[in-house]
């Protein structure tokens, strides 16, 4: 059995990794690419924080499905919620400050919100806690495109140096 806390608290160590990422390259990394076809290290950021907030407002909200053409429109009504991040320290901000407000609102939904089921953007029914399972899925996976990138310019991701300083104790 899967506990909300759990997922919950989970995303914040990941949302908290996402933003120790940012901060751990300077403000003109935020354009690094590894190659032209690939997103930058600025938008991949800003991708986590603009989906966690879409797609956990979406949540919120109560909407049944994801699986309609109206959802792109949806998306960009919870993306102008956010502010402009320019620079490494706004983003780091930001993307902390989001998952401080969004946990707390979706701490305070019952234990039959989560239950309950809905369609996902491709079709899956999912319960809303497998939903918010699937959210902090999407940005570990984008998290670990981060530390890719900071360790191409030779930086040593924050879960790295953690675990480095504990094997030093």
């Amino acid at each position: 059995m899967v506990r909300l806390d759990t997922v919950i608290n989970s995303w914040k160590t990941v949302r908290e990794d996402s933003a120790q990422a940012v901060e751990d390259s300077s403000a003109h990394e935020l354009d690094y690419k590894p190659s032209a076809d690939q997103m930058t290290f600025g938008e991949i950021a800003r991708h986590i924080l603009e989906a966690g907030h879409i797609l956990s407002g979406v949540l919120l909200d109560g909407v049944e499905s994801m699986a309609t053409p109206e959802f792109r429109d949806m998306r960009q009504m919870y993306v102008a919620q956010l502010p402009k991040t320019d620079g490494a320290g706004a983003l780091a901000r930001e993307l902390r400050s989001e998952i401080e407000s969004r946990t707390a609102q979706l701490s305070a939904r019952s234990t039959e919100f989560y239950a309950g089921e809905i369609t996902r953007f491709d079709g899956q029914r999912v319960t809303r806690l497998e939903m918010l399972q699937f959210i902090k899925e999407h940005e570990l996976t984008h998290r670990q495109q981060l530390f890719v990138y900071l360790r191409l310019k030779g930086i040593v991701p924050p879960t790295t140096r953690r675990r480095m300083a504990k094997a030093k104790t």
